[in-house]
């Protein structure tokens, strides 16, 4: 049985699909809330309870301009705003608390061979979500509708690996990045399976401030390789560790924020709230 905030998760999730759908459209408070069945006032709660914003303002975040003028202000590297965030520095998370560690040659060849994984189902801002981790850190985070589906796919990514339900330190510390108080994160440690190319490129991911969005050119660019556009987007595609690697800031350069491994709807999502969790700071 689904528990109550999964259907509330249930419920922001098809607006947020509605609004991204007819954000041109602008449409209002009352048929936002008859498309999830609920009352004006009762949607209003639940979703500023959710986002940290109204409805209203929850669609500006998504719009195709809003994401242009994000875009545009990056006059700076990525690298160079970094740290520019308008947050305090405890909440500069990907910079501050996040180590990666690539498996050894070894490892990414055997599949994994050797490896002890435990993980865990639990359920995140954004839905459910399968967390994964070794002897050195996680390994592995996704979005799932189907938990036997969802552990499949995480044998699958790492083949000759031995498995552990169990809920560690690594994946206790890393949970809380679903939580709007940042402050009792500890360095988050990532045992990661990559070619030197991704984990470049996940590198630069995590060098993209919340709040913000980059384009898969300008990824390029910033790790050296301005002509490896495509390159970039299919490395951005073989990330494993959702949301905290946050490929869901790489948008298309139009504004449309483009696909998602996780659902557009939840991408669609993810940027709206860190974009709320930013204004609710300023």
């Amino acid at each position: 049985m689904k528990t109550q905030e999964e259907i509330n998760y249930q419920r922001i999730a098809e607006a947020i699909g509605y609004i991204k759908q007819h954000f041109k459209q602008q449409p209002n408070l009352d048929e936002l809330a008859e498309k999830v069945h609920l009352s004006p006032f009762h949607f209003q709660r639940l979703f500023s309870e959710w986002a940290g914003t109204t409805p209203k303002k929850f669609l500006q975040y998504v719009s195709v301009q809003h994401a242009k003028s994000l875009l545009n202000k990056q006059q700076a590297t990525l690298f160079d705003t970094a740290f520019d965030t308008g947050l305090s520095g405890t909440s500069r998370l990907h910079d501050l608390f996040v180590k990666i560690e690539g498996m050894t040659p070894a490892e990414y060849k055997n599949g994994g061979k050797n490896l002890i994984i435990n993980y865990s189902f639990n359920l995140s801002l954004f839905g459910q979500v399968i967390i994964a981790s070794t002897n050195k850190g996680i390994c592995y985070i996704a979005f799932y509708e189907d938990e036997q589906e969802a552990f499949n796919l995480l044998t699958t990514k790492f083949p000759n690996a031995s498995f552990i339900a169990k809920k560690d330190d690594f994946q206790e510390q890393a949970l809380l990045i679903f939580q709007k108080d940042w402050n009792k994160i500890n360095e988050i440690k990532l045992h990661l399976k990559g070619t030197d190319f991704q984990l470049k490129v996940w590198e630069a991911l995590l060098k993209i401030p919340m709040g913000k969005l980059s384009t898969y050119g300008q990824l390029a660019m910033e790790i050296g390789s301005p002509n490896a556009s495509r390159a970039v987007g299919t490395a951005i595609g073989s990330n494993l560790i959702a949301f905290l690697i946050p490929c869901h800031r790489v948008i298309q350069s139009s504004g449309n924020f483009g696909g998602y491994m996780w659902g557009n709807t939840r991408k669609t999502a993810i940027i709206g709230w860190e974009q709320a969790q930013i204004e609710n700071l300023r």
